[in-house]
């Protein structure tokens, strides 16, 4: 499972250029239903907040509605906030989307602000690390890890 941070949603809904397009491209490919999607439950309050004072509340209840509909919301409770408080991040709030991800066992949190979760157990990728990330282990399950294409030029991948 994928956390998605919720400022690659918000890039989506609100069409935030230049982020737009590749914030969009990755939603996309997760809901499509090759990862299961989250969003920490605090989010959902936030995507209301940011939405209505950037489009009014109809806007921002269809936003709450979609998000609902198209991501596993994962709560946070004691124990997360307690792991925030923990983290002793300058940034609270991504503390408290670092803890969610941790304690539902996700894979990857999607976000743009990667430098905030330097000190996260569960790794940060930016929106598109994600499709390339998908893309190598799927070459990788299908070749091989030693295939020939990525030694034909003689040089490593990294």
């Amino acid at each position: 499972m994928i956390l998605v941070n919720l400022n690659v949603i918000v890039d989506v809904l609100q069409v935030r250029h230049p982020f737009h397009s590749t914030s969009l491209g990755t939603l996309n490919r997760i809901m499509a239903g090759k990862r299961l999607a989250a969003l920490a439950s605090h989010s959902v309050t936030t995507l209301y907040f940011l939405m209505r004072k950037h489009s009014g509340r109809e806007v921002a209840n269809r936003s709450v509605d979609w998000a609902a509909r198209r991501f596993e919301v994962i709560p946070v409770g004691q124990k997360e906030l307690d792991r925030a408080l923990a983290l002793n991040w300058p940034g609270f709030e991504d503390a408290v989307v670092a803890a969610a991800a941790e304690s539902a066992g996700c894979t990857h949190i999607v976000t743009r602000n990667v430098r905030d979760f330097r000190g996260s157990v569960v790794p940060a990728v930016l929106p598109d690390e994600l499709v390339i990330n998908e893309v190598h282990e799927s070459f990788t399950r299908r070749y091989g890890s030693g295939g020939g294409a990525s030694q034909a030029g003689g040089g490593s991948t990294r």
